[in-house]
């Protein structure tokens, strides 16, 4: 028996799983009869037959179908070589895992990505967006380089630092007769149906407190648990609300925004470990989340998104 080619095994995965020789030989790229000769050489390399002849197609006897499954195991195998190899040349160029809450996965980490990108090109960036609970979980087990957080994270081994944003805003639909105020208090708000952050988030907590000082209660008329939710609720014109400008940059140009009084500020937090694998990519892309946080995406004059 003569030793076959991988080539050929090639060819005998490709008929199996097109179902025929002509788009086994489109998947080769390759012809029709150069696929055919490479199954019949294939066959008489191994001396057995793999296909059963009928009406002109080949159908996988038993034990081709075995030599298919073995042959598979074996590709799939070179393919997590291949991969291994990918992952080992982004260990050498630098790789970087980020984690970011829902609401800042719009513009703001797309600056702070392009930022970072500016100064290390060849470095790998993979970015994952969950809540800020599965983040903090990943920070801890080693999964992730750096993590953006609504909230400080309390760790031996964990270093962490604020993201000051700017102070917090009021969002209205286009046309709103409240877009005529240059800046908006509570007492605005009072009676207007307001879309509010979900009852246990430190927005939402942040924004009754406020109501609360000036002896008012919103008039929520709508609940959700993400900020890009919020936003697009008050620019599908279902409501007002209150958020963090970071957080309402994808609505830009579908809502008006007006300052809000009185001013609260909010504070995000960058959490990385404290002895990073990665202390120069990790040190350069905190520095350039604390910038894109100081750019603001809406501060125009009309304070219109």
């Amino acid at each position: 028996m003569r030793e076959p080619s991988l080539r050929q095994f090639e060819a005998l995965m490709a008929v199996v799983e097109a179902g025929s020789v002509s788009r086994a030989a489109e998947r080769l790229s390759i012809s029709q009869p150069a696929a055919s000769k490479l199954i019949a050489t294939l066959e008489d390399d191994t001396e057995m037959q793999l296909f059963d002849r009928a009406s002109g197609r080949l159908v996988a006897t038993e034990q081709g179908m075995r030599l298919y499954h073995e042959a598979n195991r074996v590709f799939g195998g070179v393919g997590q070589l291949i991969r291994a190899v990918e992952a080992i040349r982004r260990e050498n160029r630098g790789q970087l895992r980020v984690g970011v809450m829902p609401g800042l996965s719009g513009g703001f980490i797309v600056r702070a990505v392009r930022a970072f990108r500016e100064r290390f090109p060849d470095a790998f960036i993979s970015v994952d967006t969950r809540s800020s609970q599965f983040l903090a979980d990943w920070m801890v087990s080693g999964r992730l380089d750096v993590a953006i957080l609504v909230t400080r994270l309390d760790h031996p081994t964990i270093s962490t630092r604020p993201v000051h944003s700017k102070p917090m805003v009021c969002l209205l639909p286009i046309g709103h007769p409240l877009a005529a105020k240059a800046r908006i208090t509570p007492k605005d708000l009072d009676g207007e149906p307001f879309i509010a952050f979900a009852r246990a988030s430190l927005t939402r907590n942040r924004v009754d407190a406020v109501f609360e000082r000036a002896g008012l209660r919103p008039d929520i008329r709508i609940e959700a648990a993400t900020a890009p939710n919020v936003c697009e609720f008050v620019a599908g014109g279902m409501g007002v609300t209150v958020v963090d400008p970071l957080v309402s940059e994808g609505v830009k140009g579908r809502v008006e925004m007006r300052p809000f009084d009185p001013a609260t500020s909010f504070e995000f937090h960058t959490s990385w470990p404290s002895h990073s694998r990665n202390s120069k990519l990790v040190s350069a892309f905190v520095e350039e989340v604390t910038r894109a946080a100081a750019i603001s995406a809406w501060e125009e004059d009309s304070y219109r998104l």
